[in-house]
């Protein structure tokens, strides 16, 4: 894969972690539970921030290891398969603590990857 297909996928992942935090900014968790389109909308994003994930070559997810892109596999993978018991604590928890973090970090990322572009 080239760096420019990877950085596509970093894009997307910066974006749906935005589309998260947007669609949940103005509620509280019983807010958020009860609001049936921002719950199902806030999951697909945590999904499709998996599935992007797995997108991003080794070479990359080495040296970004302040990213855990375990969890953020594993996460999606739970919300796809396991739909029936989705853990509401542990999403509002993932929503409120992880995201707000993981964006921050995945914006690094993209920075120092656009820095060392323009060096070599």
């Amino acid at each position: 894969m080239s760096e420019r297909e990877w950085r596509f996928y970093l894009d997307d992942m910066i974006k749906f972690c935005e589309k998260v935090l947007s669609y949940t900014e103005r509620l509280d968790r019983k807010g958020f539970e009860s609001d049936e389109k921002s719950y199902d909308a806030t999951i697909r994003m945590l999904e499709l921030l998996g599935e992007a994930a797995t997108h991003i070559p080794d070479t990359i997810r080495e040296p970004a290891s302040s990213i855990p892109w375990r969890q953020v596999v594993a996460t999606r993978n739970r919300l796809i398969h396991g739909y029936l018991g989705i853990d509401n604590d542990v999403l509002w928890s993932i929503i409120q603590d992880d995201i707000p973090v993981l964006l921050h970090e995945l914006k690094k990322l993209k920075r120092a990857s656009y820095s060392n572009e323009l060096s070599s």
